[in-house]
């Protein structure tokens, strides 16, 4: 009798292999579905799972058959709509499923196919290639962080860890050592009694004692364990320090009275996406939330993303609130510092240059990216073309991207945070 022992990881859900697969597969059309999903949805309902639909002519699969060979002769019916050499339109309707808004009375297709995706699998999807740039190593002392390393073979560890060739190893070694001289003797006292029988079969005493001394070698031998507890090895697993990069990233929001409730509603979006992003891909990062209108102000995430205090607008001051942070908290020789900052562009006139200078003089060279997003649909303001001088003196640390509506916050946030290839 065999038996069959199911050693996978998902013993109790098997199909998750099959599922992944199917995953794979049709991975363009789930990627489109979930952005599609993020320009739709509520700003609390970005976690949820999602419901993706095929059309029915993607599922299909090649096969092979066997065709109609030969040349066939039939005879058919004849009736009153069609005569021989009739041509015969091709139905029209039909495929996808998708129906339409009157009833028809030919064509026909296949449904969609329709399946639900997780959360987890949700965020997978709308979170893929995505990582922060220039993420680099920067101070390591005081790191919490470990990971279990292969560290040898010990005598002593936990029964799971058992190694069991080395203990079978050990055993077999310690048996030779002990039973060796039994064996060897064992060989000869056997050798003697098959000549002594030969030689002088009525040589009884001589006989009796080998047989004797043959018997209490066998019980010596015996006697010695097949595994002790000497013999056992384990695996020695020690927990290694961690190198974990220690990041920041500020999020700066304008809550002006220039920016309308639609437009702070498109922010909040983008800013809740950034942080879903954050949480779930950085175990080690800080986020520091900045509201400001003529005056800028830390804030907590309920206050961040809740808050219906408004006002005039002046740039400046979240920047400068951002730099004094950073000189009393977040050094740059330990921490990699991030920024993203969203407005309608709309800034008091005089206070973009002071902006732009900053940004370039004392803002910019402590950080590893800064991103900028102008939330307007009109044409840009004053303040986006005083980032683009910034952007021509950092061109690897700065972005700047416009949205317009809700479609163009997902494909945006991608343009931002796209993973980069390390030169």
């Amino acid at each position: 009798m065999s038996y069959v022992i199911d050693r996978r990881l998902n013993g109790k859900n098997k199909s998750t292999v099959n599922r992944q697969r199917f995953l794979r597969r049709y991975k363009t059309h789930i990627k489109k579905a979930v952005e599609e999903a993020v320009g739709r949805r509520s700003i609390t309902d970005l976690e949820h799972g999602e419901q993706i639909s095929i059309p029915g002519r993607d599922i299909d699969e090649p096969i092979f058959h066997h065709g109609r060979g030969g040349r066939n002769t039939g005879v058919h019916p004849g009736n009153r709509e069609f005569s021989m050499g009739d041509r015969i339109p091709r139905p029209e309707g039909g495929g996808g499923g998708g129906g339409g808004s009157q009833a028809g009375d030919n064509g026909e297709g296949m449904d969609e196919f329709v399946f639900q995706i997780t959360q987890e699998e949700f965020l997978d999807f709308m979170f893929e290639d995505l990582a922060l740039p220039n993420l680099v190593k920067r101070h390591l002392v005081g790191t919490d962080t470990f990971k279990p390393v292969r560290a040898g073979i010990s005598s002593q560890g936990n029964p799971s860890r058992i190694n069991i060739v080395r203990s079978m190893r050990s055993a077999h070694a310690r048996r030779i050592a002990l039973s060796g001289g039994s064996r060897s003797r064992l060989r000869e006292a056997t050798l003697e009694l098959e000549q002594l029988k030969l030689e002088q079969p009525d040589n009884f005493t001589d006989i009796r004692l080998l047989e004797e001394e043959i018997g209490q070698l066998r019980q010596r031998i015996d006697r010695i364990p097949f595994l002790d507890t000497f013999d056992l090895r384990y695996n020695l697993i020690s927990q290694q320090p961690s190198p974990s990069s220690k990041a920041v990233m500020f999020c700066l929001m304008d809550v002006s009275g220039s920016m309308t409730q639609a437009t702070k509603d498109l922010a909040k979006r983008f800013y809740i996406l950034l942080y879903m992003f954050l949480q779930r891909n950085y175990e080690r990062i800080e986020v520091v939330f900045i509201r400001h209108h003529t005056s800028a102000k830390e804030v907590d995430e309920e206050e961040f993303f809740y808050s219906r205090e408004t006002g005039g607008t002046i740039v400046s001051s979240a920047l400068r609130l951002m730099q004094e942070i950073v000189e009393q908290r977040y050094s740059p020789n330990e921490w990699n510092i991030y920024c993203a900052q969203a407005s309608d562009g709309d800034n008091w006139n005089d206070d973009s240059p002071i902006c732009r200078e900053l940004l370039i003089r004392k803002i910019m060279p402590a950080m590893q990216y800064y991103c900028y997003v102008e939330i307007t649909p009109r044409e840009h303001q004053a303040l986006w073309y005083e980032y683009e001088q910034v952007a021509a003196h950092f061109p690897d640390g700065f972005a700047q991207q416009q949205i317009v509506d809700t479609n163009d916050i997902y494909p945006v946030f991608r343009k931002l945070f796209q993973k980069r290839m390390a030169t």
